[in-house]
């Protein structure tokens, strides 16, 4: 068995920042452009949510967004069973990628707990980089055929047409996916789902949130998910485009392995 690589043994220390010194923001830009995660806390209100949020990113509206911008994450006890609104139960989250059924995901996420949950609920993170890496080292028909252009659809009705690895300029790649009711397949890549889950699940990592705490992370590259809970678990999420200069994707871990059968056009 392939031992489990989890490079950020305590996720929340390794990556915090602390909002309250100066050139936090700077600090911020630098660990999304190297790493792809922040973890942040002393969040404690909405209004504090919304501040910082703004501070860091455009705000993107969405069907889901309050007016203010913010998304409530809690237990509806209406949305549970409706594809793309597990987020609104108390079930467990698979592994995705925020809105990535729109042609354009927004790059950043930030979400920050208002209230734990009284059992279970703790966030769970897939770093893609690590996904790629270990697919590309161990699996390599697989990274291959999951970088072939069209070969998922994520979405509804008015979903879109995309792949697991799209590669950009520079050979930098970023990922999409999701697993749930609303992703689709082509046959070419049906036989490497078992395989692409496996390694999300190989490089997850638990993160336990306690009120005022959160993390943002980019989009391209990082999966979240999240255990199923009990109680009035909530959380405010916001989504938006940075307000600092980002390549798009992450550098592969290992780039000379990344070849020209594998290239895609961004989508």
């Amino acid at each position: 068995m392939r031992r489990v690589h989890q490079p950020y043994a305590d996720v929340f220390v390794r990556n915090h920042v602390d909002l309250a010194v100066p050139g936090a923001e700077e600090k911020i830009a630098g660990r999304l452009r190297g790493t792809g995660l922040v973890t942040v806390d002393g969040l404690a209100s909405r209004t504090a949510v919304l501040s910082f949020a703004t501070r860091i990113m455009n705000l993107v509206p969405h069907r889901d967004s309050d007016s203010d911008g913010l998304t409530t994450i809690r237990d509806t006890r209406r949305h549970a069973h409706r594809a793309g609104f597990a987020g609104f139960g108390n079930g467990p989250l698979a592994p995705h990628t925020e809105r990535s059924g729109t042609p354009n995901p927004p790059r950043l996420m930030l979400l920050v707990c208002g209230q734990a949950a009284e059992t279970g609920g703790e966030c769970l993170l897939t770093d893609g980089q690590a996904v790629h890496a270990d697919l590309f080292s161990g699996e390599r028909e697989a990274a291959v055929a999951l970088a072939q252009p069209r070969t998922a659809f994520f979405g509804a009705g008015d979903g879109h047409a995309t792949q697991v690895f799209t590669v950009h300029d520079e050979l930098r790649v970023s990922m999409r996916l999701r697993f749930d009711g609303l992703a689709r397949w082509n046959p070419i890549v049906q036989p490497y789902l078992p395989r692409l889950r496996a390694a999300a699940g190989r490089h997850q990592v638990r993160l336990d949130l306690a009120p005022g705490q959160g993390y943002l992370l980019d989009n391209e590259r990082w999966l979240h998910a999240r255990h199923a809970f009990t109680g009035d678990r909530l959380f405010w999420r916001a989504l938006g485009e940075p307000l600092f200069p980002m390549l798009r994707g992450f550098a592969p871990a290992a780039p000379t392995s990344v070849g020209t059968p594998m290239l895609s056009e961004a989508g």
